[in-house]
C-alpha cells in the first residue's frame, strides 16, 4: 500500500433504496491522474466525498486508506493530506481573491506571514497577481477555477481531489487547467479526476475506470480502454484502378468502395497489424496512395460500457 496514494475495497453507498455504489475498488498509485468516468447520476461525486470524507460509506465497505491513512482510523490525517476542488467553486465572490488566499491559510493554522507568502506565491503561480486585489465575482469562470485550485494547494495536500473542475469552462480555459493539472503531477501530486468530458480524461489521465450502475464496468489506460471495442480499420485509398484491384485481390476480406478506390481492413491499430497490412501490399508490388488508421475513442468506450447514458456529444471518429 506504500506506492498506492488512494486504495478502497468494496466501496458501497446507499441513499434510502437507491444502491450508488455496490463494491468499487480503487487503486490509484502516487504521483498519476486517475479519472473515473461515468453518466451524469452514476455516483462519480459520492465516490469523491466518500474518499474525501465529506460523507460516510455504508456499513459492508472494505478498508479505505488515503495517502497511507486509515480513513475510518485517523480522517484527520486524511484531511491533512488532501485538496478537493468540488464542482462548485468554494470562491466568496464577495472579497477579492488575495482575502479568499488569506482565509483558506487562516483555515490550515498559517502565521499570518506564512499565509501571506503562501498567498503570494500561489496568486503568482495561477497569473493572478493584477485580479489580487479586485472582488473575485468580478472574475471570469477560468479565473475562479484557478483561484479555486489555488486555495485548495494552500495546504500543500499531495492528494487533490478535482470534482469536474472544467465544467462550463470556454475551450482555453479549459487547456489552461490542464497544463495546471499536469505540473502538479510533475511535481508528484496524485489528482483524482472527474470529468464530463472524454477528451479530457483522454489527455491527462494514467488510468481511466468507468463507473455504470453502482460498478466499475472497465478499467485500463486509455488505449486498453479503446481496445474493447470492435470497430477499429485500416483505410487504403488508391488513385490508380489498376492499384486498387491488384490491392483487393491481396487483401482479400477487405470491404470495398469501388467508386472511392478504397479499402477497409479491420484492425487494431496495432503496429504488428499495419506490418501484415503493407507485406501483403508489398508481396502484391501495391502502394496505397493514402493509409489511414481509425480506432475507437472514448466516447465509443463510454457508450458500449454504459448502453448510451447521457454524456455531453463529442466527435465520433478519430484519424491518424
Amino acid at each position: 500500500m506504500t506506492n498506492l496514494a488512494i486504495a478502497a475495497n468494496g466501496l458501497r453507498k446507499s441513499y434510502d433504496d437507491k444502491v450508488v455504489l455496490d463494491g468499487v475498488d480503487l487503486a490509484v498509485p502516487e504521483g498519476t491522474i486517475f479519472s473515473l468516468l461515468g453518466p451524469n447520476g452514476a455516483g462519480k461525486t459520492t465516490a469523491v466525498k466518500i474518499l474525501s470524507t465529506l460523507v460516510s460509506a455504508d456499513p459492508g465497505t472494505g478498508d479505505i486508506h488515503i495517502g497511507g491513512h486509515d480513513l475510518a482510523a485517523d480522517p484527520q490525517a486524511v484531511r491533512a493530506a488532501i485538496g478537493v476542488t468540488g464542482q462548485f467553486s468554494a470562491v466568496d465572490g464577495l472579497i477579492t481573491g488575495e482575502e479568499n488566499m488569506l482565509l483558506m491559510a487562516d483555515l490550515h493554522h498559517l502565521s499570518r506571514s506564512e499565509g501571506r507568502r503562501t498567498a503570494a506565491e500561489l496568486l503568482e503561480r495561477f497569473d493572478l497577481v493584477e485580479a489580487a486585489g479586485k472582488p473575485a465575482s468580478s472574475y471570469s469562470g477560468g479565473m475562479k477555477r484557478r483561484l479555486d485550485i489555488a486555495m485548495t494547494l494552500v495546504g500543500n495536500p499531495r492528494i487533490i481531489f478535482l470534482d469536474e473542475p472544467t465544467t462550463g469552462l470556454d475551450p482555453r480555459s479549459r487547456h489552461t487547467m490542464w497544463q495546471i493539472i499536469r505540473e502538479l503531477v510533475r511535481e508528484g501530486v496524485t489528482v483524482f479526476l472527474t470529468t464530463q468530458y472524454l477528451e479530457e480524461a483522454d489527455q491527462l489521465a494514467d488510468r481511466i475506470a468507468v463507473l455504470n450502475d453502482g460498478r466499475i464496468a472497465a478499467e485500463g489506460t486509455a488505449d486498453q480502454l479503446k481496445r474493447l471495442v470492435p470497430g477499429g480499420h485500416v483505410r487504403l485509398r488508391f488513385a490508380d484502378p489498376a492499384a486498387y484491384r491488384n490491392a483487393a485481390l491481396a487483401l482479400r476480406g477487405a470491404t470495398r468502395d469501388d467508386k472511392a478506390l478504397a479499402l477497409q481492413i479491420p484492425s487494431d491499430g496495432s503496429q504488428r497489424d499495419l506490418r501484415a497490412i503493407l507485406d501483403r501490399l508489398d508481396t502484391a508490388a501495391v502502394e496505397a496512395d493514402e493509409l489511414t488508421v481509425h480506432t475507437p475513442d472514448l466516447d465509443d468506450v463510454f457508450f458500449a460500457l454504459t448502453g448510451g447514458a447521457d454524456i455531453p456529444n463529442q466527435p465520433k471518429e478519430n484519424a491518424r
